[in-house]
């Protein structure tokens, strides 16, 4: 029996990287999941077929999460294909890309978070959790200067944050809880080859200082506990990045 056998989770920006790890992660558990991806369909097909070679159910949904199109096609397809909708994990992020729109990352960081938790949490049953993934860059950006390059994506993570957080006494009257999971950079995520590149040798200076950088999938299995973990509402689960704490108070 798995900690999460008859529930359903969606995973945003699950086709690679932590949110694909997620995704296994909580299927191992025996969630039903929807994998979401918004261009790369072979990437989150492969990620459903290994879900499904370790006795897993998924499904893939293509959804850009800054449309309404986008956010309704991720709760349909939940109950559609598994019947019900109990675990939302928000892990897609962005606004390091290049051509893209001006504002794009406030879009997508802050707006679609928001208006994906609005339309999933009235098909969200009593005893439903949702976890926001962010960076330390991000959550403590109003004390923790960040790179220059990463700035504006840090401001609009964190206004989503916010946002997320203001929510919590509404979702509290439905019984749902929402836990933010904060991480250091992480080892070969996209977020950090794109810093790496703008600012060359970023990567190796935070190892440096923080003296460990976690994996994606270190990170990711950090992520998936915290659907189960027995932690209050708006609670914050911090993830390597020890270094952080003593800048924040000084």
């Amino acid at each position: 029996m798995g900690l999460l056998d008859n529930k359903t989770a969606i995973v945003t920006g699950s086709s690679r990287g932590i949110g694909a790890e997620v995704a296994k992660y909580l299927a191992a558990e025996g969630a039903a999941v929807v994998v979401n991806y918004r261009q790369k369909a072979p990437r989150a097909n492969k990620v459903v077929a290994e879900v499904e070679a370790a006795g897993g159910r998924a499904v893939a949904v293509g959804a850009d999460l800054t449309t309404q199109e986008g956010v309704q096609a991720l709760v349909t397809a939940a109950m559609e294909n598994f019947g019900s909708l109990d675990v939302l994990v928000l892990n897609a992020s962005g606004g390091m890309e290049s051509g893209m729109e001006e504002g794009y990352a406030l879009k997508l960081n802050r707006d679609a978070q928001v208006n994906l938790l609005n339309a999933a949490a009235p098909l969200m049953a009593e005893g439903s959790r949702v976890v926001f993934v962010t960076s330390h860059q991000a959550h403590f950006i109003d004390s923790v200067a960040t790179m220059p390059e990463y700035e504006p994506v840090a401001r609009s993570k964190r206004a989503g944050e916010d946002a997320l957080r203001e929510l919590v006494p509404h979702l509290a009257e439905k019984g749902i809880s929402l836990v933010v999971v904060s991480g250091d950079m992480i080892e070969g995520t996209v977020t950090a080859t794109l810093l790496d590149r703008s600012n060359p040798g970023a990567i190796e200076a935070r190892r440096a200082e923080a003296g460990k950088l976690y994996s994606v999938s270190e990170f990711a299995a950090e992520v998936a506990k915290m659907v189960t973990a027995d932690v209050e509402s708006g609670h914050t689960e911090y993830v390597g990045g020890a270094d952080y704490f003593g800048k924040t108070l000084s």
